[in-house]
């Protein structure tokens, strides 16, 4: 059992090219800052991603709810294998 209620983690996300915040909760929620910003942009941030995504050749998007990297953090935190 863990002896906290919530934590919160900032890791460079490469599915968006920018740092998020993964915030986990005790009971195994998990919110990605990465999510709330990239999963649905709104126009000026899907602007800038498309030409980040010109710039470097490489196409941005969130991975959404399943993303590897907010589930490794989760399993992580409260110490799953």
């Amino acid at each position: 059992m863990v002896d906290w209620e919530i934590t919160a983690t900032t890791i460079f996300c490469e599915a968006v090219d920018d740092e998020v915040t993964v915030m986990v909760s005790q009971d195994g929620t998990v919110k990605c800052s990465g999510h709330q910003k990239y999963g649905q942009p709104d126009k000026e941030t899907a602007r800038a991603m498309k030409k980040k995504s010109q710039q470097l050749s490489k196409q941005f998007a969130c991975e959404g709810a399943g993303c590897s990297r907010v589930t490794q953090q989760r399993d992580e935190l409260l110490g799953k294998k």
